[in-house]
């Protein structure tokens, strides 16, 4: 075990965390995860896994000591139903959190610290139109998100370029565009679009009804990336040599009224859309995916049918446990209603 590289992957009770510690795991990575709570739906594969806050400074001095590369993903985050009402919260909680992590992380002699950002930090005045050019890179500056999660993430940028700057730490910096999967949160108001979608369309089915909610019109537009294709791109660009901000995620934008479609042609069945008020986030969002390909020489692999029959399965198994439940007084139900879409 002295040879292997030692990994912390922060945020590993969560969903993508989960999923990379698998994945590091079988590339032979030592790996210790922390979080807050232990991962929801299977047991973490981490060789050590601890409960911390990283929100305190001698969480993180714990989490980072002995550590030869940092993936840091934990933060305060949901889907828009959320975000879009605890600015106050994620700002303190996700601050707290990355500057702790990067200075243990530098006093702790890390090697290498990634840090996951999004695309929430670019500009709302590129993304006012559902048919809007994918976004660049360079493109989050004049720097205007949309709300307090984006602002913090990109101020974490910036924290991560100084830090390799003034300190020589090896930082990366990925930023996400709307991974989707397995093993995620599907209910209770942190969803995001895919999961909410797919729960409410497997309860439809259940119940043999054909009628689900969407927040808006259902024309805001999106593109989607699959869990496994996102922590492929993670590793590849933790063991590459580029330190700039670089887009993770599909370049194929498609609506919330075409994904909910997609997802109701998985299912087997036809669903009618009633539209009502909610948060809908920016108009339109796509990734330029023109450096990933350069930097990684590498794209996202699995199409988003694909990536949505997988989640859509584990979705409806999850919803006919639940059901199950509720036959029996444990549950509420139904869960046709409750949008939490990004």
């Amino acid at each position: 075990m002295g040879d292997m590289v030692r990994v912390l992957v922060t945020g590993a009770g969560g969903f993508i965390g989960h999923h990379l510690v698998s994945f590091l795991r079988a590339q032979g990575y030592w790996v210790r995860g922390v979080d807050l709570k232990r991962p929801e739906f299977c047991a973490s594969e981490a060789n050590e896994f601890e409960l911390l806050d990283l929100r305190k400074w001698q969480d993180c001095l714990r989490a980072t000591a002995g550590i030869d590369e940092v993936y840091a993903l934990a933060a305060d985050m949901g889907g828009m139903g959320f975000i879009s009402c605890n600015h106050a919260q994620i700002l303190h909680n996700n601050s707290l959190i990355n500057l702790h992590c990067i200075e243990a992380a530098r006093q702790n002699h890390v090697n290498r610290y990634l840090y996951t950002s999004s695309a929430c930090v670019y500009p709302e005045y590129r993304q006012t139109e559902t048919n809007c050019a994918p976004l660049k890179e360079e493109d989050a500056y004049p720097a205007a998100p949309q709300d307090a999660y984006g602002w913090e993430k990109l101020v974490s940028e910036r924290l991560c370029i100084h830090y390799r700057q003034d300190y020589g730490l090896e930082t990366r910096i990925v930023r996400f565009h709307n991974i989707f999967g397995p093993l995620g949160t599907w209910q209770g108001g942190r969803e995001k679009a895919p999961a909410a979608l797919c729960r409410k369309i497997a309860a439809a089915r259940l119940e043999g009804l054909k009628q689900i909610e969407i927040w808006g019109d259902g024309e805001q537009t999106r593109s989607f990336c699959y869990i496994d294709d996102c922590v492929v791109g993670l590793h590849k660009l933790m063991r590459s040599d580029y330190c700039e901000p670089l887009n993770l995620g599909q370049d194929r934008m498609v609506s919330i009224n075409q994904l909910a479609d997609m997802i109701a042609n998985i299912a087997g069945v036809q669903v009618n859309r009633t539209h009502v008020p909610g948060p809908q986030g920016v108009r339109g969002r796509n990734s330029d995916n023109t450096r990933l390909k350069a930097v990684l020489r590498w794209e996202p692999q699995i199409s988003l049918e694909e990536g949505l029959r997988r989640t859509y399965l584990w979705i409806a198994k999850q919803v006919m446990e639940l059901a199950s439940e509720y036959s029996f007084g444990v549950a509420t139900f139904p869960l046709r209603t409750g949008n939490k879409e990004p």
